[in-house]
């Protein structure tokens, strides 16, 4: 099954534009995810297993490297960039 994630990113901390990036560059290095960013969030799409594994690694990963932080998620089946989904 196909799936669309939508995630904003704040964390607790002064200096939060490196956690940002970090977790942001860490999720492009999936090359079964494709990765869309803009000012506001990050969009993943691809197989929602495969979204689902590389969030479970990537979230635990960020908080253990920065602290405190916020992750706001959506998730909606398919894709929303209009590739069809099973």
């Amino acid at each position: 099954m196909k799936a669309s994630v939508d995630i904003s990113l704040y964390p607790l901390a002064d200096e939060y534009i490196p956690a940002i990036q970090e977790f942001i560059d860490r999720v492009q290095k999936y090359p079964e995810v494709a990765v869309i960013r803009n000012d506001l969030s990050t969009q993943l799409y691809g197989d929602y297993e495969q979204i689902m594994d590389l969030l479970k690694v990537e979230l635990r990963l960020s908080w253990e490297r920065h602290g405190k932080s916020i992750f706001v998620i959506k998730f909606l089946r398919d894709d929303l960039r209009g590739l069809s989904g099973d």
